[in-house]
């Protein structure tokens, strides 16, 4: 496959078939991603949790009440993190890794979807007016509860991966010129 097919090609899968994605292939596509995703001052922020327990998934799947649950169907994710002790960019190298781990998924045969975990809440409703305000949990602070999350790793998206139960549609064709200026 070339760039511009892999570019073409990748879409967000929200529904996986059961077939197992082997440990041998998730850790090509990390150990590739790890070494060639840009980062700051090539600090190399980025840190990954890898996930295929199916009880696991179906706990990281509750984290929010809103876009989290196609995780619990997925055969395997991954948890990409930043090491906020390494950089205070560790944010934009993250989601560069993050990237790059979608684009080589695709490249592999791999559907994925970014499910995003950094400053969402688990509950997107907001309080009933009236009703005593409390701090609502994070869908981090949810997922320290249960995984070993280092306390300077920062969580920034979950990324599930799998076979596509169906052939991906192309993107459609848009006139994006208003989103360009060449000066």
């Amino acid at each position: 496959m070339t760039l511009t097919e892999v570019l073409k090609s990748r879409r967000s899968v929200r529904k996986f078939a059961p077939q197992s994605t082997s440990r041998a292939t998730v850790e090509g596509l990390l150990k590739l991603t790890l070494t060639t995703a840009p980062s700051s001052k090539n600090v190399r922020s980025t840190r990954f949790i890898v996930v295929d327990d199916p009880s696991t998934l179906r706990r990281i799947s509750a984290m929010r009440d809103f876009g989290s649950a196609l995780i619990a169907d997925a055969p395997c994710g991954v948890l990409v993190l930043g090491d906020g002790s390494a950089t205070d960019l560790w944010l934009d190298n993250a989601a560069i890794s993050a990237t790059v781990l979608q684009l080589a998924a695709t490249e592999a045969g791999l559907g994925s979807c970014w499910v995003h975990v950094n400053g969402r809440p688990r509950v997107s409703k907001a309080p009933v007016e009236g009703s005593p305000a409390e701090p609502a949990e994070t869908a981090a602070e949810y997922l320290r509860g249960f995984l070993p999350i280092p306390a300077e790793w920062n969580p920034l998206c979950f990324i599930a991966m799998g076979y596509p139960t169906e052939p991906t549609k192309p993107h459609s064709e848009k006139d994006d010129s208003d989103k360009i200026i060449f000066i």
